[in-house]
């Protein structure tokens, strides 16, 4: 039931996103990949991964780029088969299917949820000012951290680690692509909040009762 979802966050949809970028300083340095995903909720009120969409994006005019950073990610920003693009098309695309979701769901804004979150906040919101974006659905400051709730959670603070404390299958191979940590991430939201749920502390609206 899709009130549930709005139900369960105060009005709040959560959307996974990761990004990848050319350094730490999200003023001056390139975001290089985002990817998104939307968190969905079935009739029962447990969380599941909606689509998970990814962008390359080239990097602004006059982007700082690290070499360091650079050669962490594995990322050539201008490698011809990168298929990048611009960070004001790349938003619009991204923003488009969390829009719909906060539709679907009744839900008031997007809550960004990330592992570290405010990092990936601090560029989302740095590429919105640079693009002059209206229409942000993200919430400016508000967002779930997987960090902190795997900590609670499971004891451990590094998205491989908590993935394999909640039985999730991790691919170091594949890491730092925004992409699969994106989903990974997803995987791992859903699983805390679900076990919540599980013990009790949270049950649905429309069983609190029975």
């Amino acid at each position: 039931m899709e009130s549930l979802l709005k139900e369960r966050f105060r009005g709040f949809l959560p959307v996974v996103i990761d990004v990848e970028t050319a350094g730490f300083n999200s003023q001056t340095d390139a975001l290089l990949e985002l990817a998104v995903c939307p968190i969905e909720m079935d009739e029962h009120g447990h969380c599941f991964p909606g689509e998970v969409n990814g962008f390359h994006i080239v990097p602004f005019e006059g982007a700082n780029l690290d070499p360091k950073s650079l050669e962490f990610t594995g990322i050539d920003p201008y490698h011809p088969l990168r298929l990048a693009q611009a960070e004001d098309q790349a938003l619009g695309q991204a923003f488009k299917p969390v829009r719909q979701a906060l539709k679907r769901y009744e839900c008031t804004r997007a809550v960004l949820v990330g592992h570290n979150a405010h990092f990936d906040l601090g560029f989302l919101n740095a590429a919105v000012e640079r693009t002059g974006i209206k229409r942000n659905p993200f919430h400016p400051f508000s967002c779930f951290d997987t960090a902190s709730l795997a900590g609670l959670a499971f004891g451990q603070t590094v998205l491989a680690r908590a993935c394999k404390s909640a039985g999730i299958e991790f691919d170091g191979h594949e890491a730092h692509s925004a992409r699969y940590d994106t989903a990974r991430t997803a995987d791992l939201f859903c699983a805390i909040v679900n076990l919540w749920t599980e013990l009790g502390g949270w049950p649905p609206p429309a069983v609190e009762n029975a």
